[in-house]
C-alpha cells in the first residue's frame, strides 16, 4: 500500500513535490507596486506634488493602491503623510502634508478623555447656560431631565473655558426639546447639544434617556453619546470635549494644508506668469523681426529690379526717344527712394520697444493657468 501522496494512483513515477508559494512581498505585483510607491515618494520629496490628469477608473484605483502600499509599509518620509485630493475633475493630486493624519489612531481622543467635573446644583452658571435655563422654549422635557441637561452643559462649558476655549451661543437652530452651545477651538466652532432621546415613549426607562450630540458637518467622526452601563453621560463629557479637540486638530491641519496649497499654487502661478510674459514679449520681438526681414527681402528684390532697370536705360540710351528715357529715369529715381524707405538696413536697427502683454497674448503660454489669478483656469 502506498501512503506517499506524491506517487500517482496507477503506480507511475512519483509526482514532483509542490513548490512553496513565495511570500506576497516577493511576487511580481507586489514588487512592481513597491517600486512605483518608492518612485512616487522620491518624486513627492523632490517636487512636492504629483498630478495625474485624466486617468481612467483603473488608473485611479491603481494609484490609490500604490499610496496605500506606501502608507502600510512605512515609506512616507518621517513626519509627513501622503494626501490625495481631486484635480481637474477625474484627476488626482498627491502631496506631502505635515504630521500624522488627524484620523490616525495616535490622534484620536483617549477613551476616557479625562475627568470633567459636573456640578451638583445649578449655581454660578456660565451666562449661556443661565440663558438656556431661563428660556422655557428650549430643553422642553420633564424637569428632572431638564435639570440634568443644564448640569451637563454647565460641566462642558466650564471645562471648555478652563482649557482656554470660547463658549458662545450656538449658531444652529434647535427644536424645542434641544438646547446647546458652541465650543470654539482655534476659530472653529462646534455645536454640542442635549436632548431627550425618546420623548414620546411611555416606557419610564426609555423616556428618561438623554443624548448628547456633536454636529457632524462633513466629518465621519463620532458625534452622539448616550448613557451606557459602563459609562454615564457625565463620565463621557471628557470624551465629548476630546472629540471637539480632535476635530479642531483635524480642521486646523486641513486649513494649514489648504493655506500651504494656496501659497504653493500662487508660487507656481507666478512662475507660469513670468514664463508666459517672457514668451509673449518674445513673440512681440519676433513679430518685429519678421516684419523687418520681410521688408529687407522686399527691398532686396526691388533693388535687383532697379539695377536691372538702370542697365536697361543705359542700353537704350540714344536708341529711343529722349522723352521716354527721361520718364524712365524719373521712375528709377522714385523707385530707389522707395527701396531705401522700406529697407530696414538703410539705417542701423535698434532694440524694439515692447509693451505689457494682454491676457489673450498670455493664455497660449500658460499651460492651463488663467492670466487673471491662481484660483481660476483659463
Amino acid at each position: 500500500m502506498i501512503d506517499d501522496d506524491s506517487a500517482v494512483a496507477d503506480g507511475g513515477e512519483p509526482a514532483e513535490a509542490a513548490k512553496p508559494r513565495s511570500p506576497y512581498s516577493e511576487r511580481p505585483v507586489a514588487r512592481a507596486r513597491r517600486a512605483k510607491a518608492q518612485e512616487l515618494i522620491e518624486q513627492l520629496v523632490a517636487e512636492g506634488r504629483v498630478r495625474i490628469t485624466d486617468p481612467d477608473d483603473d488608473e485611479v484605483a491603481e494609484w490609490r493602491r500604490v499610496v496605500n502600499y506606501a502608507k502600510r509599509h512605512g515609506l512616507e518620509p518621517a513626519g509627513k503623510r501622503i494626501e490625495k485630493v481631486p484635480y481637474g475633475g477625474p484627476g488626482l493630486e498627491l502631496f506631502l502634508a505635515e504630521g500624522p493624519h488627524p484620523n490616525a489612531r495616535s490622534q484620536r481622543p483617549k477613551a476616557d478623555g479625562g475627568s470633567v467635573p459636573v456640578p451638583a446644583r445649578l449655581g454660578h452658571l456660565h451666562p449661556l447656560v443661565t440663558a438656556l435655563k431661563g428660556d422655557k422654549s428650549r430643553l422642553v422635557m420633564p424637569s428632572a431631565l431638564r435639570r440634568r441637561s443644564l448640569l451637563l452643559l454647565q460641566g462642558l462649558a466650564a471645562e471648555a473655558v478652563r482649557r482656554g476655549y470660547e463658549v458662545r451661543k450656538a449658531r444652529s437652530s434647535f427644536f424645542p426639546r434641544e438646547g446647546g452651545v458652541d465650543v470654539v477651538v482655534d476659530s472653529f466652532a462646534y455645536t454640542v447639544s442635549v436632548r431627550q432621546e425618546f420623548p414620546e415613549s411611555t416606557d419610564p426607562e426609555r423616556s428618561a434617556r438623554l443624548v448628547v450630540e456633536l454636529a457632524h458637518g462633513l466629518t465621519g467622526r463620532p458625534g452622539r453619546w448616550r448613557d451606557r452601563k459602563s459609562r454615564t453621560l457625565e463620565e463621557a463629557l471628557g470624551v465629548i470635549l476630546g472629540e471637539v479637540e480632535a476635530r479642531a486638530a483635524e480642521d486646523t491641519g486641513r486649513r494649514q494644508d489648504e493655506q500651504r496649497a494656496r501659497a504653493e499654487r500662487e508660487v507656481r502661478w507666478q512662475a507660469a506668469m513670468d514664463v508666459a510674459k517672457e514668451q509673449a514679449t518674445r513673440e512681440q520681438l519676433a513679430q518685429v523681426l519678421r516684419e523687418e526681414a520681410g521688408g529687407w527681402q522686399e527691398a532686396a528684390a526691388l533693388s535687383a529690379y532697379c539695377m536691372a532697370l538702370e542697365r536697361r536705360i543705359g542700353e537704350l540710351d540714344g536708341a529711343v526717344d529722349e522723352s521716354a528715357l527721361d520718364s524712365a529715369r524719373r521712375w528709377l529715381e522714385w523707385a530707389w527712394g522707395y527701396v531705401k524707405s522700406i529697407n530696414p538696413l538703410s539705417g542701423l536697427p535698434s532694440m524694439p520697444h515692447t509693451r505689457e502683454p494682454t491676457s489673450e497674448e498670455l493664455k497660449p503660454h500658460l499651460r492651463g493657468w488663467s492670466p487673471h489669478g491662481p484660483e481660476r483656469r483659463g
